[in-house]
């Protein structure tokens, strides 16, 4: 996630509390997901997507606040 940005989220992380909280929450919600998906930690298709809901709205969120950090 966000790669092509490695140094203004590495900023990020160590000015913003909350976009340094989101963004772990995001990797570990990453694991589980590939974990799921891989089938290393089953679980059922409802779950999964609630997952996905989840990581795709902290996704949003980081997205958010690195726009507002340009301002």
């Amino acid at each position: 996630m966000f790669e092509s940005q490695q140094n203004e989220v590495e900023q990020l992380i160590a000015s913003n509390e909350e976009f340094k909280s989101l963004y772990n929450e995001h990797k570990q919600l990453e694991k589980r997901v590939i974990a799921a998906e891989n089938g290393t930690a089953p679980m059922s298709d409802e779950s999964l997507n609630q997952l996905k809901r989840e990581k795709l709205r902290i996704k949003d969120r980081l997205t958010r606040l690195m726009e507002e950090s340009h301002h």
